[in-house]
């Protein structure tokens, strides 16, 4: 009696992927990372952000319209600075013309010359106690308020040097009115002077008596 050979199945043979596609298919499916995927997207956002960009510089509620300076902050500038060279330039005027706090002065003192030469005395004592004693106050006083001018003027054109640096330069027209100030301070103190040591005009003089 012939038996044929049972057919043996060999254990040690296994399936491989190539074998199987669809095995391979769902453990390349179940193996795969689910995070592979958000890896990139978050790289590529974190490169198309600029450095230093972040949301709260990006919503921090500026708008164009914002960073434009204000006009009123324009109108104020150099309000102080204007004013100060407008009273230069006005006491620079004042030293030459005179004020009426000079012409008060020069009244007193040729009331106070006449009451001491009322007693009696030369006519030189009287010429110098009546006439040039309120020439010289008047001088003085003239001499007084140009000095004041020069010296808001001056101050004007060297405050942008001092203190905390301004923003901007100075209004090319307040420097002009300064400078005025200063010309006509430095006028005003010569023309005082002059006044005061008798320069320009002299006192008069009593003619001696005849005899």
């Amino acid at each position: 009696m012939n038996t044929t050979p049972s057919k043996t199945t060999d254990l040690s043979k296994t399936d491989t992927p190539a074998d199987d596609p669809e095995k391979n298919s769902a453990d390349a499916a179940v193996t795969e990372d689910p995070t592979a995927t958000a890896a990139p997207a978050e790289a590529t956002d974190e490169a198309a952000a600029p450095a230093g960009v972040t949301d709260e510089t990006e919503d921090d509620g500026l708008e164009p319209d914002d960073l434009e300076p204000d006009p009123f902050t324009e109108a104020r500038h150099g309000v102080g600075a204007g004013a100060t060279a407008v009273v230069s330039a006005g006491l620079g005027i004042v030293a030459l013309t005179g004020a009426w706090s000079g012409r008060v002065a020069a009244e007193r003192e040729t009331l106070m010359g006449q009451i001491q030469t009322a007693g009696g005395s030369s006519a030189a004592q009287q010429i110098s106690e009546i006439y040039g004693d309120a020439w010289h106050t008047t001088a003085l006083v003239n001499g007084l308020f140009a000095v004041l001018a020069l010296l808001v003027g001056v101050f004007v054109l060297v405050r942008p040097a001092f203190g905390t640096p301004a923003t901007r330069p100075q209004p090319a027209w307040i420097r002009a009115v300064a400078l005025a100030g200063v010309a006509l301070g430095t006028l005003g103190v010569l023309i005082s002077v002059g006044m005061y040591f008798d320069l320009f005009l002299s006192l008069p003089v009593a003619g001696t008596p005849a005899g």
